[in-house]
């Protein structure tokens, strides 16, 4: 906690007016040693302590702590993303054992490539075995996704496209085994009774891993390259049938949206309100870990007479800031899936303060994106994605004529 403060009724004229109106994690502790701290957050600082710490009333059952609190810690928030963050923290520092029931997290659902297993499968899960199991490349995990459902849907329908199995069973291929309803309709090389050897099945393996680490653009290019050639031999039949696939195949990339990936290339920057003024709030994100919020300070364009100003962009100033934010080491799988609950309720809530900007494939950032979102957030405009559909394709079109206007006057030049 950022701030600490003595409390007794005595004094507490002073005390309240030295507490800020404004949204809060705060934790209250007693003399008594054995007795647990209370810990929460608030949208109003002074208004929630004058009802806890306040002058009891006779004829109320409002919980009242006057007489037992000695001292007040709170850190001031300006977002609801850095109020479950700061307090999840706080937390997890006062209740080891149960700090997860207190914040009522659910874990984040995701697809689990279970590549250890000799004939590697595709199921859903809500937990992740282990650090060491993932940096092994024992398991890959891409999430994370709204719900179950939803994650479901989408592992269920990107394997249509592929034949690696479905089952769950530890396999032993035996050629007498008569195998099961997927390899009778062709959607499974069968392993488990040798219908495919051991190398075309790490063939087919390889496809698809290949797929979700691209977000299906490695099948839509090899769709559109057979496509092609069927065309180019007159196959029309063949070249509609793969153009169906193509179509079908684009519904299910619709399904994914950015946030989704492997989790531990999840990497990018959360831009959020701060309560320190003239700043924003960076949530630096690097492997699905959420680390300590850094502030980003935004001076006044009006320049102090006699100031000299060396010149350095918003994007250098940005990159040094994320630098210096440090990343907290995973003591557990337990930690690591908290973070991405974390992220996975903030991202997929209808409405929600500040935005977040992930890398791309090469692991760079998006820095002329971010400059824009500090913008809007330190301004408390709306980020695009709440915009309406033809504002959104407005903007998006005029900023491509733009680029186009200014490279057509380079070329005059």
């Amino acid at each position: 906690m950022l701030h600490r403060l003595s409390f007794s009724p005595a004094d507490e004229a002073e005390f309240f007016s030295a507490l800020p109106a404004s949204p809060a994690v705060f934790l209250l502790r007693g003399d008594d040693a054995n007795s647990e701290p209370y810990v929460t957050k608030t949208a109003n600082l002074r208004r929630r302590l004058l009802r806890l710490l306040g002058p009891a009333e006779s004829a109320s059952k409002r919980l009242n702590l006057r007489e037992r609190v000695t001292e007040v810690q709170y850190t001031p928030t300006a977002s609801d993303f850095e109020s479950t963050f700061v307090l999840y923290q706080c937390l997890r520092d006062a209740f080891p054992r149960t700090y997860a029931d207190r914040l009522r997290l659910r874990p984040a659902p995701m697809v689990k490539f279970i590549l250890a297993n000799a004939y590697p499968r595709v199921t859903v899960t809500t937990r992740i075995s282990s650090l060491k199991a993932a940096a092994e490349h024992g398991a890959a995990y891409y999430g994370p996704f709204p719900t179950r459902a939803a994650a479901e849907k989408f592992a269920n329908d990107s394997l249509d496209f592929f034949k690696i199995r479905r089952c769950t069973d530890e396999l032993h291929p035996d050629p007498a085994f008569p195998g099961c309803i997927y390899s009778e309709m062709k959607m499974c090389l069968a392993p488990c009774f040798k219908g495919c050897t051991d190398e075309e099945y790490r063939a087919e393996v390889a496809r698809v891993e290949q797929f979700f680490a691209t977000g299906g653009r490695s099948l839509n290019l090899e769709l559109q390259a057979e496509r092609d050639r069927a065309s180019e031999n007159l196959e029309f039949e063949n070249a509609a049938a793969l153009h169906t696939r193509l179509e079908k195949l684009a519904g299910v990339r619709q399904q994914l949206t950015e946030i989704v990936r492997r989790i531990d290339l999840l990497d990018g920057v959360m831009v959020q309100p701060s309560a320190v003024p003239d700043s924003v709030t960076l949530f630096k994100i690097t492997g699905g870990c959420i680390c300590s919020p850094v502030q980003f300070h935004i001076p006044p364009r009006a320049a102090v007479p006699g100031e000299v100003k060396t010149p350095q962009s918003m994007e250098a100033r940005i990159s040094e800031t994320l630098a210096a934010a440090s990343v907290p080491p995973l003591h557990s799988a337990q930690e690591w899936m908290e973070h991405l609950a974390i992220l996975k309720r903030w991202y997929y809530r209808t409405n929600k303060v500040g935005e977040v900007f992930f890398a791309d494939e090469k692991g760079e950032l998006p820095m002329r994106r971010i400059v824009r979102g500090v913008s809007r957030v330190f301004k408390g405009e709306k980020p695009m994605a709440d915009l309406s559909e033809s504002a959104r394709d407005y903007w998006v079109n005029r900023g491509r004529q733009v680029e186009t206007d200014a490279k057509k006057n380079e070329e005059t030049q």
